[in-house]
C-alpha cells in the first residue's frame, strides 16, 4: 500500500528562485515603474490569422499575461502601444487588468509620453519591449530596452536585453521576470504560489 501526501510533508522541495541574470541588467532595470509593451511581434508570435469575415485573430501566452499581472502586484505600470486594434486585443487585457493601453497608433512615442504624463513618470523610469522599427522611438528612450529573439536586427541591436524565447511563446514573461528581479519582489511574489 502507498501512503498518500500528508499535510505536513511534500514531495517537492522549497521553490527557491531559479533565474541567473546579469547584475548589471539588474542595476540598469531597477529604478523601472513602467513598462511597454507592443503587441504583434511581443505579445503575440506576429502571426494574423484573419477569417473569412475579415476578422483578425491573435494568439496570446498565458506566460505573458501572468508576467503583467505579476508587474502590477509588484507597482510596475504595464502599458500597451500598438500600431493594430481590435477587439479580441481589448478583451485580452482588459481580462489581464491592463489599464493603459494605446491602440492603432505607428507613431508611439508621443503616445508613451502621454501615458508618462499621466502616471507622472519620466523615461528614467520606463521600460520598452519592441520587435520592429515603429517600436525603436521609445525603446531608444527608456532606461531598459527589450527586444524578443526574433526582432528585427536594428531592435535587438538597441536593445540592453534579448529575450531567449521568440515573441508570443514567453520573450515577454521574460522581461517581466526580470524587471521583478531588479525590483527586489520576484521571490516574495513566488513564494505566494509555493506555500
Amino acid at each position: 500500500m502507498v501512503a498518500g501526501p500528508s499535510s505536513s510533508s511534500s514531495f517537492l522541495p522549497d521553490a527557491a528562485p531559479a533565474l541567473q541574470i546579469d547584475p548589471e541588467l539588474l542595476l540598469r532595470a531597477q529604478g523601472v515603474r513602467v513598462a511597454f509593451f507592443d503587441v504583434d511581434g511581443v505579445l503575440t508570435d506576429g502571426g494574423l490569422y484573419i477569417s473569412e469575415s475579415g476578422e483578425t485573430l491573435k494568439r496570446f501566452n498565458t506566460l505573458d499575461g501572468h508576467g503583467l499581472k505579476l508587474l502590477q502586484k509588484a507597482g510596475i505600470t504595464p502599458v500597451v502601444i500598438t500600431g493594430r486594434d481590435s477587439l479580441p486585443l481589448r478583451v485580452r487585457l482588459k481580462a489581464l487588468g491592463v489599464e493603459h493601453a494605446v491602440f492603432g497608433t505607428e507613431d508611439k512615442r508621443p503616445a508613451a509620453e502621454q501615458i508618462l504624463a499621466t502616471l507622472g513618470l519620466g523615461w528614467s523610469d520606463a521600460a520598452a519591449m519592441g520587435d520592429d522599427w515603429p517600436d525603436l522611438p521609445v525603446m531608444r528612450r527608456s532606461a531598459f530596452a527589450c527586444a524578443p529573439a526574433n526582432a528585427q536586427a536594428e531592435v535587438r541591436q538597441a536593445a540592453h536585453f534579448v529575450t531567449q524565447a521568440r515573441g508570443g511563446d514567453g520573450a515577454a514573461r521574460e522581461l517581466c521576470d526580470l524587471l521583478l528581479v531588479a525590483t527586489g519582489r520576484y521571490a516574495a511574489l513566488l513564494a505566494e504560489y509555493t506555500a
